[in-house]
């Protein structure tokens, strides 16, 4: 059995869905961290809005505080765990922890996306670390493959299905053939989306891990305003019918490249080879796709989001700081941040084929869109009206430039020809392992 030199003290703020479920596992696995690890955790103050919620998750008397200074303030409190989630007032309980010599550990996606240099030149100025396992996969360890296990590679891409909500939407729509705005209301009433799920459904959600993940994997700084957003509310039966006769299916994926002009990062709705590993992600679950160079392709798959699978990462981060902390050693301080080293390159230069879907009352309609994408020298490879609707017309491209395909379609709406009612791009999966070693 390992002997503790010393109880590491945490600071807990915020007992909401993640922070009960943090609280929960360290308290029910404390006596397993000592015996295994030699790590002594003990919840030594926690801040919630309401004082009964910390009885009721069978924290000792005196552990809670209304108010979060007094746990940054607290001299006693090693690491600060932030999980209200939210840039402010999150963003002031961080920077106050760190600059108070704290390491902190958070699951906020929304506040790293935009912020990591900055908060973590702080950590390092004060020699502490900042911590984000939970920030970029829920309960899936990839930030540790990639700072860790998958070092000795160069990334080359990263993408995957990294919101749970979206991802539950579209394998229901596929699976019942439901419109979006039921299937919503649905996963709203059970609890899968927020009564607002703008962040979810618009993209913004995914686009702060994609940030994350791209500058841990490729060492240069992406934040979330650079991520390009398209969201999954124009995805309709028809799209995803049509995709099945591709061979494919629809997914909201996240997807950063490495390319020699720079770094492409995007979210959007894509048309997705029903026989790749991602394809076959359904559900509320969460995939990373990663190809490194040496390595080649390796997929990490859980839980994106939840209690307990989101707690795990949480945990984990916190053990990590806790074990130098509980043999008196000091962990080593935050490294120098990422700054940009690498572009990013405009979505208005990425390649791929497009799937397009229009509404017209037009008789010529389809004679003038295909005029209008061939004067953007766009190859047309099928334009139809819809079987089941002759007002509706889809069109498969072939590989074009995403500036010359919104051209057209300027071109297109200007002249009254018709109605974009949905555009999805064909990823090319197997462009991803471009570059990687054979084997």
């Amino acid at each position: 059995m390992a002997n503790p030199n010393r109880t590491v003290k945490i600071g807990l703020i915020g007992l909401g869905t993640v922070g009960g479920g943090t609280a929960r596992v360290i308290l029910e696995h404390r006596d397993e961290y000592r015996s295994a690890y030699g790590i002594d955790l003990v919840i030594a103050k926690a801040c919630a809005l309401e004082p009964e919620r910390a009885a009721e998750l069978g924290l000792p008397e005196g552990t809670f505080t209304p108010d979060w200074h007094d746990i940054v303030n607290d001299p006693d409190i090693d690491i600060v765990v932030e999980l209200i989630g939210g840039e402010h007032p999150a963003t002031d309980m961080i920077e106050a922890a760190l600059e108070h010599g704290k390491h902190v550990v958070t699951a906020n996606k929304a506040l790293l996306g935009r912020n990591m240099e900055r908060l973590c030149a702080i950590a390092r100025e004060h020699g502490v670390q900042l911590r984000c396992e939970a920030s970029a996969g829920g309960g899936i360890p990839i930030v540790n493959a990639l700072e860790h296990a998958l070092v000795a590679n160069d990334a080359l891409t990263i993408a995957g299905i990294l919101n749970g909500t979206t991802n539950y939407i579209l394998t229901r729509m596929t699976t019942e053939g439901s419109e979006f705005s039921e299937v919503l209301a649905d996963a709203q009433r059970l609890g899968y989306a927020e009564a607002d799920p703008t962040a979810d459904v618009d993209g913004f959600d995914a686009a702060s891990k994609v940030a994350i993940l791209a500058s841990i994997a490729f060492h240069s700084r992406v934040t979330t305003d650079d991520v390009f957003m398209q969201g999954i509310r124009s995805i309709s039966p028809v799209d995803i019918d049509e995709a099945r006769k591709l061979g494919c299916v629809i997914k909201l994926l996240g997807i950063a490249r490495r390319t020699a002009e720079g770094v492409d990062a995007r979210v959007h709705p894509a048309m997705v080879p029903a026989s790749h590993m991602l394809a076959g992600v359904n559900g509320a679950m969460n995939a990373v796709f990663a190809v490194g160079d040496a390595v080649g392709e390796t997929m990490f798959y859980g839980a994106g989001a939840g209690a307990f699978p989101t707690a795990s990462a949480v945990v984990g981060d916190i053990l990590e700081v806790a074990d130098p902390l509980s043999r008196g050693t000091a962990p080593e301080p935050e490294p120098e941040p990422y700054g940009r080293v690498l572009a990013i390159r405009p979505i208005d230069d990425l390649e791929t084929r497009y799937y397009l879907r229009f509404a017209t009352t037009s008789d010529d309609a389809i004679e003038r869109i295909a005029s209008a994408l061939a004067g953007a020298g766009i190859p047309v490879e099928s334009i139809a009206p819809h079987p089941k609707d002759q007002l509706t017309i889809t069109v498969l491209t072939g590989t074009a430039r995403e500036g010359s395909v919104q051209s057209a379609l300027a071109t297109i709406a200007e002249a009254g020809i018709a109605q974009l009612g949905s555009l999805i791009r064909i990823e090319d999966t197997g462009f991803w392992s471009t570059g990687a070693k054979e084997n």
